[in-house]
């Protein structure tokens, strides 16, 4: 039994109490009744948080200030009254905060991608455009008009921008070890190296794994890639070795067999010492956009709806390549003649290269580029192939010695891709998608490879945003996989974006 002066920790503090008899109910109380008390580790999280969230705050604020104020000068010169759309501004101010907030876009800032971000500030600002619109339809008061053409996109891309901005500079902390979490691994061996190597890149969401420990096996530490990570405690030590760790987060990779009571009887132990329990499911690495939670009377259920291939999101994704495609093809047009006379001057042959592909449904399409090796490169493939430093099926090269002096340069910067804008154009290939593959490619694929084939090759995708031909097979399988299931317009936007980043870094491109 403890005493009530030893839980609330008075005992010899030196503070003075009054001298009356406690209840006869407080004079001894179990452990187990009094509520577990934060960690300095939990309140340090907290107080992080709650800074950045300011921050946020502070700039979201300004932001629309900024935006609302230029609108209202612009309203005025055109002899708008000052007192309406003073009136109308402060209450979009209002609403538009009030829905940035509700939606937790802040919330998502810390811990969530970057796309459900912007996605979340996008939702908001449109609902708050939205109800000010009702309100003047229902007032019959007009000057909507302008907060439409003005503010809307130039809040929403002031937004964006900086939170933007702030994503860059929390990531730029994260790599020095500040406002991220640390975090204890739980699961099997192989489980958790598999939840490790998937932290240890740039989109780890701020986890950084200071221990781990095995529900299998007695090793001391594991290595995974460059990282060796300590492994201590055993089931159900958990809790403690998170203390032990100043850990705020703990992962579950797995869970031991038959003990249905496990991740319960965990949080229970985490409360006061975690943040966050998160519990990790290879399901989600490919289905993850597709699975949705709910209890149905105490009973919890993961939902997964099943991807289809057609559809108005397709006809969507169809008309946003054909937009990019002809966007694209102008500039093309007149830079051809620089890079035609280039790779002529380099090396005899034609200036386009046309090679056979295998695109949605297994259908062969002829995929153009910008020649960037000799004439006779396929003839000497089969000399090269014991020297092929790719993975999988793909043959790969750094120092390839078909590739011309120009070509190096083309490929650098992937100007030899750019004629694809045409198979774009035609419906071949896709801005966005799977990596296109040679016929000789498509008759090794296994069973489930062949899901790559579900939509339309693309000339930019997942797997160039993540590292090109520095990535294994599995890994470039991989994401494939999960564009294949999980894309989206919002996220075809957000990997051309990052395409024009990589562009102009090159990485693993050779």
């Amino acid at each position: 039994m403890t005493s009530v002066e030893d839980v609330l920790g008075l005992s010899g503090s030196g503070i003075d109490r009054p001298a009356v008899a406690a209840p006869r109910a407080l004079r001894a109380v179990p452990d187990l009744v009094v509520a577990p008390r934060a960690t300095s580790t939990l309140e340090q999280r907290r107080r992080w948080e709650r800074h950045y969230r300011l921050l946020l705050h502070l700039t979201d604020a300004s932001t629309i200030a900024l935006t609302v104020g230029l609108t209202v000068s612009i309203q005025i010169q055109l002899g708008a009254s000052l007192l309406d759309s003073a009136a109308r501004a402060s209450l979009l101010s209002i609403v538009w905060l009030a829905m940035l907030g509700g939606t937790h876009t802040r919330d998502a800032a810390l811990f969530r991608p970057s796309a459900v971000e912007y996605r979340g500030v996008a939702r908001a600002t449109g609902s708050a455009f939205g109800a000010l619109a009702i309100g003047d339809a229902l007032m019959s008061l007009h000057g909507m008009q302008l907060l439409l053409l003005v503010a809307l996109p130039s809040g929403l891309g002031l937004l964006v921008l900086s939170r933007w901005s702030w994503r860059r500079w929390l990531m730029a902390q994260r790599a020095q070890g500040v406002f991220s979490s640390r975090t204890l691994v739980v699961g099997h061996r192989d489980d958790v190296e598999y939840v490790i190597a998937n932290l240890s890149g740039p989109n780890s969401a701020g986890l950084r794994v200071v221990g781990v420990t095995l529900l299998d096996g007695d090793a001391h530490e594991i290595v995974v890639g460059d990282g060796a990570y300590p492994v201590l405690g055993g089931v159900n030590s958990v809790g403690a070795t998170a203390r032990e760790l100043g850990a705020d987060t703990v992962v579950v990779a797995s869970r031991p067999r038959g003990d249905a009571e496990f991740v319960k009887r965990l949080s229970w132990q985490l409360e006061g010492t975690a943040a966050e329990l998160v519990l990790s499911s290879r399901l989600a690495d490919v289905a993850g956009p597709r699975l949705s939670f709910e209890a149905l009377d105490g009973l919890p259920l993961i939902r997964l709806q099943i991807p289809t291939y057609s559809g108005g999101q397709h006809l969507l994704k169809r008309a946003l390549d054909i937009v990019v495609a002809c966007c694209a093809l102008i500039p093309i047009a007149l830079a051809y003649p620089v890079l035609a006379l280039l790779i002529k001057l380099d090396s005899p042959g034609p200036v386009f290269f046309f090679q056979e592909r295998v695109g949605r449904d297994g259908r062969l399409f002829t995929m153009a580029k910008f020649r960037s090796m000799r004439t006779d490169a396929e003839q000497q493939l089969a000399a090269l192939r014991e020297q092929n430093e790719g993975s999988g099926l793909l043959f790969k090269m750094k120092e390839d010695p078909r590739v011309t002096r120009v070509g190096r340069v083309l490929r650098k910067l992937s100007l030899d891709e750019l004629p694809q804008f045409w198979n774009v154009l035609t419906g071949d290939m896709s801005v966005v998608g799977p990596r296109p593959p040679l016929p000789s490619e498509v008759t090794g694929y296994d069973g489930k490879v062949f899901r790559r084939l579900y939509i339309n090759p693309g000339i930019t995708g997942l797997w160039q945003v993540s590292g090109r031909s520095d990535l294994s097979w599995d890994e470039s399988v991989r994401l494939d996989l999960r564009y294949v299931e999980n894309w989206s317009v919002m996220s075809d936007l957000q990997i051309i974006w990052r395409t024009a980043k990589v562009v102009l870094r090159p990485k693993g491109a050779y």
